[in-house]
């Protein structure tokens, strides 16, 4: 059968991810070849009668192995789902589907996508491209498949999942660009959940404008999903957007605790290079405090755990999962063998935390100021940002034209630029579970820049800065909620500054 240019394009996704397939990007699967070239001969036929279902149609999406899909198992790298076929696709699977998008296939993760580095998966960690297994670094996670996959073009995109930076992060370490929609944009039916408050489905791609055509199709309303805001809320979230005038130099703000001392000094290098480059370009850079970022990092790990153990209860052999050999144990407690025989180290450990912190004696001291944390984090967002918060009260905005240069000066900033990650990669070796400097506890202080966003539920994405060899390096462009188009936007215009001062540096 003679290949069409979309044809083509696949047939170069598949043997890339033959070539890599040793990295573990992608969990063993059943082959599906054969209808992956059936679908890409009648994109081909659509795009050549002029008539395209989508910008996206015939392109091979990777999706991440916590989404369901109805023709392949959908295992979340763990031992308890590796024979688990969902009856359904999630909602965004079908939008892709529909939008004539192929599924290239499942990417690995961080069992139930808990971890910084994708090395907690059944299936083996996800390796970098290292040129000997000494030098290969962490791809960070937990969507670490779904970022490997698109950098090393074994697809055109993927989706991931981003509870509290499992997006962003891996995008900063392998350098695509990983974007995460305000919380209640993109429908999580058919998502295994994690942390149901913080859960978000996001996208992984090589370029801005790649990660916008995706985003634009699987965003929208959900009836099946109680938390995507309905189309009545959307609508005056557009209202609201409509009645801000679109200043094409933006106010960039820098948080001052942010800056800390512990950032890699490549990071801040490049983080600190950008800014002239962004004010050349007639923006203005402003900076801003949200003093709460020092307490957000333990909030998250108080919440996100504490959602885990009520989410991960019904694995029990009983009605989820795969059943262990000995199933009771000595007292006789049925399934108490087989969930810790089924869940990994890692899993374990976040289950045991989230339950003692929901439990009578801990709950006041840890969860419930855990909560309050939050939104700290959220008022402390608000105060700096330009914009209003669209899903809350507020008194009738004055008109920009009738203010002052000092009143716009008072009144916030349209997005801020942080770094993504606080370290370059750090190699696979130093993760491993023998290793003696191994602390699993170290390894969240990697979400320490994006944990915030995430609780207040605002849309961020990390803009990669061309490095050379193994330094990947990531900036975060942080927006009001709701105001997704101008963060995609500033990404965009970030992602050409960026561009051009490797472009003068070479």
């Amino acid at each position: 059968m003679s290949l069409g240019r979309i044809g083509q394009q696949a047939k170069q996704c598949l043997k890339n991810r033959f070539e890599y397939q040793h990295l573990g990007a992608f969990v063993p699967s059943p082959s599906h070849v054969e209808s992956v070239f059936e679908d890409c001969r009648k994109a081909d036929e659509r795009h050549d009668n002029g008539s395209p279902l989508s910008v996206i149609d015939g392109q091979l999406i990777a999706i991440k192995d916590n989404i369901c899909t109805t023709n392949q198992p959908t295992t979340c790298a763990s031992e308890t789902l590796q024979a688990f076929y969902s009856p359904f696709s999630a909602t965004v699977v079908e939008r892709l589907k529909a939008a004539g998008a192929i599924i290239a296939g499942k990417t690995n993760l961080d069992e139930f996508g808990m971890g910084s580095h994708s090395v907690n998966s059944v299936h083996g960690p996800v390796k970098s491209l290292g040129t000997i297994s000494a030098s290969q670094r962490s791809v960070g996670g937990s969507s670490g498949g779904s970022a490997l996959a698109t950098s090393t073009r074994q697809c055109f995109a993927a989706l991931g999942t981003d509870t509290g930076g499992s997006v962003r992060l891996p995008a900063a370490w392998t350098g695509t660009v990983g974007f995460k929609p305000s919380y209640g944009i993109v429908s999580r039916w058919g998502v295994v959940a994690y942390a149901n408050s913080l859960d978000t489905v996001g996208v992984i791609a090589r370029s801005v404008e790649t990660a916008k055509q995706v985003y634009d199709v699987i965003k929208g309303h959900d009836p099946r999903d109680p938390t995507t805001i309905s189309s009545l809320t959307r609508s005056r979230i557009r209202s609201q957007l409509s009645y801000r005038p679109r200043n094409k130099n933006l106010r960039i703000g820098i948080p001052r605790e942010y800056l800390l001392k512990e950032l890699h000094p490549s990071i801040h290098k490049h983080w600190s290079l950008a800014l002239p480059f962004l004010r050349r370009k007639g923006h203005s850079i402003h900076l801003t405090s949200l003093p709460t970022t020092k307490a957000a990092l333990a909030a998250y790990y108080v919440l996100a755990p504490a959602e885990a153990s009520s989410n991960l209860a019904k694995y029990d052999g009983v009605r989820y999962g795969k059943k262990a050999p000995n199933d009771r144990d000595k007292s006789n407690v049925l399934f108490s063998n087989t969930r810790g025989h089924n869940f990994g180290a890692e899993v374990r450990r976040r289950v045991l935390l989230g339950s003692y912190t929901l439990s009578s004696t801990a709950i006041d001291n840890y969860f419930i100021r855990a909560q309050k944390v939050r939104r700290m984090v959220q008022d402390d967002f608000n105060k700096v940002f330009a914009m209003k918060h669209p899903l809350l009260q507020h008194h009738q905005e004055i008109p920009s034209s009738i203010l002052t240069q000092e009143d716009k000066e008072r009144m916030g900033v349209d997005i801020i630029i942080t770094p993504t990650s606080l370290n370059l990669p750090p190699l696979l070796s130093s993760l491993q579970s023998d290793n003696e400097n191994n602390d699993p506890t170290k390894q969240f202080q990697e979400d320490v820049y994006t944990v915030p966003a995430s609780l207040a539920g605002l849309p961020a994405i990390s803009v990669p800065v061309p490095c050379k060899d193994w330094q990947q390096v990531g900036l975060q462009v942080i927006g009001q909620y709701g105001d997704d188009e101008m963060v995609l936007d500033a990404a965009r215009e970030l992602e050409g500054v960026l561009n051009d001062a490797a472009g003068g540096a070479a």
